[in-house]
């Protein structure tokens, strides 16, 4: 595997007071030009591989798609966007320095041909979450990363459909079944993307696919933070034991699980000074007693 390393500068840039404030208002912000040409060229040709390796094995959809979960274990050229410089700097800005990543996926899907039954898509990130926690509005949790690496600089190729400011809303009038039609939510928007673009956003945000009725194959991978306390529903058994894992950062460790050599660090964040996450914030003085997440 031939792994992208990040520049541990610009992954601990904070986020800044106005994207703050923009990402608490509308729910996502997008981040315009987060891969380079050859970030993007790399995850792309390793999920085209991945992609024909699931056609050989017969694991692609009716359709001819693709939705992998467990995004690194199945693709470890992929390890290099979990901490990301461009876009891991909102996820522990958000969430803080006690995360891994939770569920990631990377999603393959050719055009759609003719007539496809209506489904309705729409929901919040968390599943289970969003019917036991009873709080309104509900805690945000965890936050996702979607990268772009196809051009949905367009309507009808597959983009990603949000209503801005809908992570505060815990319910969303609906169908009573998902196969009735009706009508798309009032402020939903199309999130147009160039190739190597990004989107941070809630899992709360209120969000659907929409068909991919272009010309063109639709690629995308995400990466959901959430704090170590929250299960992972990643398949990440044994991953230390991969011929890879030892060219990973510590951080890179953390993100997928690994909770560190004894000495203290565990899920609870109970001895932060053993958290690789929290001692590279701490060397940069980049803990900020101003937001809950990073208070020493």
């Amino acid at each position: 595997m031939t792994a992208l390393m990040p520049d541990a500068e610009q992954t601990l840039t904070p986020m800044t007071a106005d994207e703050r404030a923009r990402f608490e208002r509308d729910g996502f912000l997008i981040v315009r030009g987060a891969l380079d040409r050859d970030d993007l060229a790399h995850a792309r040709k390793a999920i085209l591989r991945a992609y024909r390796t699931a056609e050989a094995g017969g694991r692609l959809g009716a359709d001819r798609a693709l939705h992998q979960l467990s995004a690194v274990t199945g693709c470890p050229e992929l390890v290099f966007l979990l901490d990301h410089p461009a876009t891991f700097r909102y996820a522990w800005s958000l969430l803080g320095w006690n995360v891994h990543v939770h569920h990631s996926h990377f999603d393959v899907h050719p055009p759609v041909t003719g007539h496809r039954p209506f489904h309705w898509q729409w929901h919040q990130d968390g599943g289970r979450q969003n019917r036991e926690l009873e709080t309104d509005p509900r805690p945000r949790l965890s936050v996702k990363v979607g990268f772009w690496l196809s051009d949905v600089s367009a309507p009808g190729r597959g983009n990603l459909l949000v209503i801005p400011g809908s992570h505060r809303t815990n319910w969303l009038p609906g169908p009573r079944r998902r196969d009735l039609v009706f009508p798309r939510p009032a402020g939903a928007v199309e999130v147009l993307a160039e190739p190597g673009d990004a989107i941070v956003f809630d899992r709360r945000l209120w969000h659907a696919r929409s068909d991919n009725r272009s010309p063109l194959t639709r690629l995308a991978t995400f990466i959901g933070y959430s704090y170590r306390w929250v299960q992972i529903r990643d398949n990440v058994g044994g991953l230390p034991q991969r011929l890879w894992w030892d060219g990973l950062t510590p951080v890179q460790r953390q993100l997928l699980g690994h909770c560190g050599d004894g000495s203290g660090d565990q899920a609870w964040g109970h001895a932060p000074d053993t958290v690789p996450l929290y001692r590279e914030l701490a060397e940069r003085g980049l803990l900020d007693e101003r937001h809950p997440p990073l208070k020493p």
